[in-house]
C-alpha cells in the first residue's frame, strides 16, 4: 500500500483494489472496481414551479460507475473501464477534492461517501420534519416547504387538491449541500445545483447533484464545537444582536394606525417590547388566502398616516419600527414601471419580463444578477424608502420562487441561479444596511437560504408553520429548524409566535400562542405574528389570559438578557449558535444525538418546550456528564435520565446546570 499525503491530514491511499481516502484517520472515501464511489451519467429534468412549489422529476439516461481510477500525483483520472477514455478528473487540494468533468456529455453526478451503521448525520441546510437526516432522503431545491408538511394528514390534502401546495418532509426553504457527522467529519458540496443527500444504506451516504460539483470540502475536528465553529469560519458569522433587542418582543400588528393604539394597551398590559413590526406598512391587498401585502416597497400612509412621525416617536421611547419587504415589483405598482423601463427584471424566454403568479396578483422578479438592479434595489428601495425613512428592520421574505426557465442578465443557467436566490437577496439587503453603517444594530430576518446566506443575513425565521401543534408543520418544527440551521453557521434563529397558516378551519388556540410564547422568551428574538388570516385567529391582546400570560414571557425574555447578550458575543466571536443540539455540549452521551424536541438555550439552560395539545407534564431526556437544576421548583437532578416535571401554562419545563456562572440568574426567574 503506497500512501500520499495531500495536505491537512486529507490522505489519498492506494490499495490492492484501487483508492481510499481519509481524513483524520477517518476513511471517507473507499474505491474498488467492484463498488466504485464515483458515477456519471446524463439526465433530461423536468422542473416545473407552482407558486413556489417545484414539481421535480428526472429522466435519466445513464447512469454510469467509474470503476477504473489511475492515480497521477494528486489527481485521480476515472473511467467506466481499463483502456476507455476517463470521464472525471478528481484533483486533491487541502481540505477539498476539485471536480472536472472530461466528458461534455455529462451531466449528472453521484458519489458514495463511506458511512458507519450507528452513524447520525446532521444539516441539509434548514430541515422542520428530521434533525437526524440517517434513514431518509432529502432533495435540496429552495421551494414553499408547503401547508401540513405530511402527507398522510388531511390538511395536507386539502392544500394539494385546492391549490398543489401542500408540503412534504422534506421541502424547505433554505437547503444547502452541507452535513455533520457523528464521526467528528462535515462534508459541503460546492454546487448550487440541484441536489440530493440520501443517507438511507447503512454501509455508504449517496450524494447526487445534477450537475458536476465545482468541489467537495471535508472538514474534521476533535469535538462537535470545534467544527461547528470551523463550518461558521467558512460559510460566515452574523453581527452580535442589537442592544435595542434586549428591551424584549417584537410585536407584530398589521391593524394600520390601530397597531399603535393596540401597542399602547400591550405595554399597559406589561408587555416588554422592543420593537413594533408592521408587515403592512406598505399597504394591504386581500386575497382568497387572506390579508396580504401590497407588494410595492414605500410606506402607505393612507394606510399609516404619519407614519415617518409616528416612528420618530417610538425610537424616542426605545421602540424601533420594523417593516417588510422582498425582492418582487407587483405590476401595478408605482416602482414596477420603473424597474421596467430601466431593464431591471428577469426575462422569459421571448426576452420580455417574465411575471410570476403569486395568487390574484403578478410580479416582477428583480435580477440580481445584474449589478445595476441589484443596487438600485439596495439604494432606492432599501436605502432610501426603509432605512432612510426611519425603519431599523424588517423581513426580508421570499426568495424562493425563481423559475428556471428564464433568462437572467449573467447568462448564468436558472437551474443553477435558484438555489443562489435567496443568497443574493441576503446580499442585497445587507449592503443597504451596510452604505449607512448600521450593520448590527439595523436587521432583517429571511426564511430563505443556501449556502454563503449566514455573512449576509443577520436573523433566520422559521417560515410560514401551520396555527396548531401538528408533527410536521406546527411549534416543535421551528426547534428541529433552529437546531439544523445553527450547526452550519445561523447562529440566531426565531420563529412567528403563533404560527402564521390558517386554512381549511385550522385555528390558533389560546394553548397554542401561550405555548408558542413560552418556548420564543427561550430564544434569540421574540417576535409574534398576526397570521394571513388575523381576523379569524386568536391574537396576543384578544384574550387577557393570554395577553397576561405574554407580558410574563417578555419579562422571562428580559430578565435574561445578560446571559443572552453572552450568547450574541459568542456567536459572533465563534459562530456557535444560541440554540443548541444537546450532543454539542455532550458529545460521548450518544443518547442525545438524535433528540430534537429539547435544545440547549447556550450551554447551560435546557428547554424542553410542551410542544402537544392538554399537556401539563413534559418527559425529556437529562444529557449524561451533568447535574440540573429544575427553575421552577430548584430540584436537582443528575444526568444521563428520563425525567418527567410539571409544565403548567406559564411554567415551561427548563433547567440549568448546577454548574454555571448564571445560576444566580437563572434562579431569579422564579420571582419574574
Amino acid at each position: 500500500m503506497t500512501e500520499r499525503p495531500s495536505g491537512m491530514d486529507l490522505k489519498l491511499e492506494t490499495t490492492p483494489s484501487g483508492f481510499a481516502l481519509s481524513m483524520s484517520g477517518r476513511r471517507i472515501l473507499a474505491h474498488s472496481a467492484a463498488a466504485p464511489c464515483f458515477f456519471v451519467g446524463r439526465g433530461d429534468d423536468s422542473i416545473k414551479m407552482h407558486r413556489g412549489r417545484f414539481v421535480i422529476e428526472d429522466r435519466l439516461a445513464e447512469r454510469c460507475p467509474l470503476g477504473h481510477a489511475e492515480i497521477d500525483g494528486n489527481t485521480l483520472l476515472l473511467s467506466a473501464a481499463k483502456g476507455q477514455p476517463p470521464r472525471l478528473a478528481v484533483t486533491l487540494e487541502g481540505n477539498a477534492l476539485a471536480l472536472r468533468s472530461l466528458d461534455p456529455s455529462v451531466n449528472r453526478f453521484w458519489l458514495r461517501v463511506a458511512a458507519d451503521r450507528d452513524e447520525h448525520v446532521w444539516g441539509g441546510g434548514e430541515q422542520f420534519s428530521y434533525f437526524d437526516l440517517r434513514g431518509r432522503r432529502f432533495p435540496l431545491w429552495s421551494s414553499e416547504p408547503g401547508v401540513g408538511r405530511d402527507k398522510t394528514t388531511e390538511i395536507t390534502f386539502k392544500a394539494d387538491v385546492a391549490g398543489q401546495a401542500g408540503g412534504d418532509y422534506y421541502h424547505t426553504n433554505y437547503p444547502q449541500p452541507t452535513y455533520l457527522s457523528s464521526a467528528r467529519y462535515a462534508l459541503h458540496v460546492e454546487t448550487s445545483a440541484y441536489s440530493v443527500f440520501d443517507f438511507r444504506e447503512c454501509e455508504f451516504h449517496e450524494i447526487e447533484v445534477w450537475s458536476v460539483p465545482v468541489r467537495i470540502e471535508l472538514f474534521a475536528a476533535p469535538t462537535f464545537v470545534a467544527l461547528v465553529e470551523t463550518l461558521s469560519g467558512r460559510f460566515g458569522r452574523q453581527p452580535p444582536l442589537p442592544e435595542w433587542i434586549y428591551n424584549g418582543a417584537i410585536v407584530g400588528l398589521k391593524d394600520g394606525a390601530n397597531s399603535f393604539t393596540r401597542l399602547a394597551k400591550m405595554r399597559a398590559a406589561g408587555v416588554k417590547v422592543s420593537g413594533l413590526w408592521c408587515e403592512d406598512w406598505v399597504g394591504i391587498r386581500p386575497t382568497a388566502f387572506g390579508a396580504r401585502l401590497f407588494w410595492d416597497w414605500k410606506a402607505n400612509e393612507t394606510r399609516y398616516p404619519g407614519l415617518r412621525q409616528r416612528i420618530a416617536e417610538l425610537h424616542d421611547q426605545g421602540i424601533r419600527f420594523l417593516g417588510y419587504v422582498n425582492p418582487y415589483l407587483c405590476n401595478d405598482g408605482v416602482l414596477f414601471e420603473e424597474a421596467e423601463n430601466a431593464g431591471y427584471f428577469v426575462k422569459d424566454a421571448s426576452g420580455r419580463t417574465a411575471l410570476i403568479d403569486f395568487g390574484e396578483f403578478h410580479c416582477g422578479t428583480v435580477d440580481f444578477t445584474n449589478p445595476d438592479a441589484a443596487a438600485w434595489f439596495s439604494e432606492e428601495i432599501i436605502g432610501k424608502k426603509m432605512l432612510d425613512y426611519g425603519l431599523s428592520g424588517w423581513m426580508a421574505d421570499f426568495g424562493e420562487y425563481l423559475p428556471v426557465d428564464v433568462r437572467l442578465a449573467s447568462g448564468v443557467d436558472a437551474r443553477l441561479a435558484h438555489n443562489l436566490w435567496p443568497t443574493l437577496w441576503a446580499e442585497v439587503n445587507a449592503k443597504a444596511v451596510a452604505s449607512r453603517g448600521r450593520t448590527g444594530e439595523a436587521v432583517f430576518f429571511m426564511r430563505s437560504g443556501f449556502t454563503g446566506v449566514q455573512k449576509s443575513c443577520p436573523w433566520l425565521w422559521a417560515g410560514d408553520q401551520s396555527v396548531d401543534f401538528s408533527r410536521h408543520d406546527g411549534l416543535v418544527t421551528v426547534i428541529c429548524a433552529a437546531l439544523s440551521s445553527g450547526l452550519l453557521g445561523n447562529a440566531f434563529h426565531h420563529s412567528d409566535i403563533g404560527g402564521y397558516t390558517s386554512l381549511f378551519g385550522n385555528l390558533r388556540t389560546p394553548e397554542l400562542l401561550m405555548r408558542w410564547s413560552e418556548m420564543a422568551a427561550f430564544t434569540p428574538v421574540m417576535r409574534s405574528h398576526e397570521g394571513n388570516r388575523p381576523r379569524d385567529n386568536l391574537q396576543l391582546d384578544g384574550d387577557p389570559a393570554v395577553l397576561k400570560h405574554f407580558a410574563g414571557m417578555t419579562a422571562i425574555y428580559v430578565h435574561l438578557s445578560p446571559y443572552l447578550r453572552t450568547l450574541s458575543l459568542e456567536a459572533a466571536r465563534l459562530g456557535l449558535p444560541v440554540q443548541r443540539p444537546l450532543f454539542l455540549h455532550h458529545e460521548d452521551d450518544r443518547r442525545a444525538y438524535g433528540i430534537q424536541d429539547c435544545y440547549l438555550y447556550g450551554r447551560d439552560l435546557l428547554v424542553a418546550p410542551v410542544w402537544q395539545a392538554s399537556q401539563d407534564q413534559r418527559s425529556l431526556y437529562l444529557p449524561a456528564g451533568s447535574d440540573w437544576i429544575h427553575v421552577w421548583t430548584g430540584q436537582s437532578f443528575t444526568g444521563g435520565q428520563e425525567i418527567s416535571v410539571a409544565a403548567p401554562l406559564g411554567r415551561p419545563a427548563v433547567l440549568y446546570r448546577t454548574d454555571s456562572e448564571f445560576k444566580p440568574l437563572f434562579a431569579g426567574l422564579r420571582e419574574v
